[in-house]
């Protein structure tokens, strides 16, 4: 796979169009002291102006995975947008300054790729393809 192990992609159905700038930061859980749940970042990005993020961890298995420390292995992760000023740039405002997806990977030899379909006051995700 010469692509990140985990995607995504933003469309605003309130126009039918792809999300472009939309912030997304993808973070890694870890069980932290006393029990607490923390999620660590990891990667972030930008959607293009097809909507897409495609580069927030190098290739599965890659010498730049194993030397930057970001090698996909199975566990709890969480993708976070920030829809906000992407509609602020087209004149509307959201209701959702962030909207965060926690899933988990089994495996992390398959693709993960997260879509969302947002409007300014409703959202909806999926496990793509």
């Amino acid at each position: 796979m010469s692509k990140s192990p985990i995607t995504c992609h933003v469309l605003d159905v309130s126009i039918g169009r792809p999300a472009e700038g939309v912030e997304v930061n993808l973070q890694v859980y870890h069980k932290g002291p006393g029990g607490i749940d923390v999620f660590n970042p990891l990667a972030q990005g930008v959607t293009d102006a097809d909507g897409r993020c495609s580069t927030l961890l190098p290739p599965h298995n890659s010498t730049e995975a194993k030397n930057t420390g970001t090698e996909f292995r199975a566990g709890t992760y969480k993708i976070v947008f920030k829809p906000t000023d992407y509609f602020e740039k087209i004149g509307r405002k959201c209701f959702y300054p962030w909207v965060e997806i926690a899933f988990d990977v089994e495996n992390p030899d398959e693709h993960y790729h997260i879509p969302l379909l947002i409007s300014p006051y409703s959202y909806v995700t999926y496990r793509g393809s």
